[in-house]
């Protein structure tokens, strides 16, 4: 028998009083006390395992979950192909392009001088004169009418001395009532010089294109299969010659002019051109099955229309690219830049890696 209760105290306070054969059970709850007690102290003692908290993202960038998906195309353009199969980790990208605003607040911050902003080398350019080394960028120009049936190829684009970021169709232009516009006539070193001030980094094209793609799978453009010009800044006519503004924009417009993609991000297509860092070469064959690929070899950089000219991945389309011309709006379409060129269509975002 495990034991008796009884009055033993004149007090009538009840006790409990063990039998004379019950040593075994008397023992084995002693024991079971004492283990309760050992694992009450090892829980008091031991840190509790808590759950990854959420990261956090500035106020003006998304975060982006990241997961696998397929980047490039299978149609298009050569340098598109072949979707291949990637992975990218979680990451904060930039809400927009960085803007003017944005850019004159790191200028004077830095007293930082662009690309554009500085005369050309005779170490780069030895058989340039003197008067030919001012400053300057590349400026889009719609061509006047001529008696030709065809316009020349690339006669849009002009060297205007003293054209740059301030000074966007040249010397007498300017910024004033654009501060919200994205910042062009931006060299990559620019870019790079801007990400470093403010702690963050150019995207990796596979995170651009992942976060262009806003979620929808193997979608043409960022918000479905139907071009719209409502949708996005860009060109709508007969490129270069007419455009018929049916966005309400000749040139760029303030980011955030039209609806974002799903994952909150403005102007992934159309606006400005933007830089990645990646170093552009044919398709994607490289990053099959890889886990935040970026092309970081310039050595490994070609371009068939420029060999041994190694340059930058530029994505996104421009308010210059048209139906009839260009049509690289699109999340898969990428294009290749020379890294020591900006122009009136090539800007940045920034992303925060996790």
């Amino acid at each position: 028998m495990l034991g008796r209760v009884d009055r033993r105290f004149g007090n009538g306070n009840w006790v409990f009083i063990w039998g004379e054969g019950d040593m075994k059970w008397r023992s084995l709850i002693r024991s079971a006390l004492g283990l309760a007690v050992i694992l009450c102290l090892f829980m008091l003692t031991t840190p509790v395992a808590l759950a990854d908290p959420v990261p956090s993202c500035p106020p003006d960038m998304r975060l982006i979950q990241g997961d696998h998906f397929r980047i490039g195309s299978d149609e298009f353009y050569p340098e598109e192909q072949s979707a291949e199969d990637v992975t990218v980790s979680q990451f904060c990208l930039g809400k927009h392009e960085v803007t003017n605003a944005e850019f004159t607040e790191f200028v004077d911050a830095t007293g930082y001088i662009t690309v554009a902003e500085r005369p050309l080398s005779k170490a780069d350019f030895p058989d340039l004169p003197d008067d030919q080394r001012l400053p300057g960028s590349v400026v889009f120009q719609i061509p006047q009418p001529t008696a030709e049936a065809e316009v020349p190829f690339l006669s849009w684009w002009h060297w205007v001395p003293g054209a740059n970021w301030q000074h966007p169709e040249g010397v007498e232009s300017r910024i004033a009532g654009r501060e919200n516009h994205p910042v062009v006539h931006i060299a990559y070193e620019d870019a790079v010089a801007y990400a470093q001030w403010a702690g963050l980094s150019l995207p990796t094209e596979a995170q651009w294109e992942y976060a262009a793609r806003g979620g929808l799978k193997d979608k043409i453009f960022s918000w479905g299969n139907q071009y719209s010009p409502q949708k996005a800044n860009t060109w709508q006519g007969k490129f270069p010659v007419e455009n018929t503004k049916t966005d309400g924009y000749l040139g760029t417009a303030p980011v955030g002019s039209f609806p974002p993609n799903l994952y909150g991000l403005y102007d992934m297509t159309g606006n400005v051109w933007e830089w990645t860092k990646d170093w552009y070469s044919l398709g994607h064959a490289s990053m099959n099955h890889a886990v935040n690929p970026v092309m970081s070899d310039a050595q490994k950089s070609f371009d068939p229309r420029e060999p041994g000219v190694a340059k930058h991945v530029v994505k996104g389309g421009s308010y210059l690219c048209a139906k009839n011309y260009c049509s690289r709006y699109r999340p898969a379409a990428r294009e290749a830049q020379s890294p020591d060129t900006g122009t009136s269509h090539i800007g940045f975002r920034l992303v925060k890696n996790l």
